[in-house]
């Protein structure tokens, strides 16, 4: 039986301005199991991005219940349910949230080193997973000298740097041109077919929401459809487990 690494029930989300009310979710109920990789799609306003917000613990909830690797994260305090977040989930943006004064490597490790780790067991980890994601040669490299998709790479190495139980992406291709977009899905994808990873990215981009094998479209705050891709393929690619660096790297997650 596969294991539940998010599940939500009736959640709403309502924001308050004070002269109106904004009913952004309406009664969402979905799970996640683990090593799933889903889209969320919509028109702008529809919910997506307040829905990823409120699954990771970015935004509190108004009603309902979100539970994150077992953990009901909607009850937890601020500082408790921050503390989850490092340790618990990744997170890629579509403008990186890269410190432009840190190198690559020193970007990955910082999580790490708020986590507690050791800066010695942050630094080959980091070197890991920018092995992981094609920029072992890039370490040193500040984000100003890297091109639009090194930097979403350095980004999806630091969602992965501590071992996360599910990477939330939000419109991680929207600052990418097309062939780098693909190249970012091309990566996204081995990860979660080779590595096992959870992803749940919300995009406006239909090439993404065709090329995962899950397919969510919100509409109002709701869920309109939650479509599975029969054509999708799951296998690893040949390339991907013939590569030596990556296969000592395989196992982590």
């Amino acid at each position: 039986m596969q294991k539940t690494i998010v599940s939500t029930k009736d959640l709403v989300k309502i924001y308050d301005t004070g002269e109106v009310k904004v009913k952004a979710l309406n009664g969402i109920s979905l799970e996640l199991q683990q090593g799933e990789m889903v889209s969320v799609m919509g028109p702008s306003g529809c919910g997506k991005t307040t829905l990823l917000n409120c699954l990771s613990g970015l935004d509190d909830i108004t009603k309902g219940v979100v539970n994150i690797d077992g953990k009901d994260i909607s009850k937890l305090k601020d500082f408790d349910k921050s503390a989850y977040r490092a340790r618990n989930i990744g997170f890629v943006f579509q403008f990186y949230n890269l410190l432009p004064v840190l190198t690559a490597i020193e970007n990955v490790e910082l999580p790490l080193l708020l986590a507690k780790k050791s800066l010695k067991e942050a630094r080959k980890t980091a070197e890991k997973m920018l092995e992981l994601v094609g920029l072992k040669d890039w370490a040193t490299h500040k984000p100003s000298e890297l091109s639009g998709g090194q930097r979403q790479r350095a980004t999806i190495a630091r969602a992965l740097a501590n071992t996360p139980a599910i990477v939330f992406a939000d419109e991680p291709t929207g600052d990418l041109d097309s062939k780098t977009s693909q190249d970012i899905m091309n990566l996204l994808m081995d990860l979660n077919r080779c590595e096992g990873i959870t992803f749940l990215i919300v995009t406006h981009d239909p090439n993404v929401g065709k090329n995962v094998p899950r397919k969510i479209t919100m509409e109002d705050g709701r869920i309109e459809s939650d479509i599975r891709n029969p054509d999708y393929n799951f296998n690893c690619p040949e390339a991907y487990t013939k590569n030596d660096s990556l296969k000592r790297i395989k196992g982590k997650f």
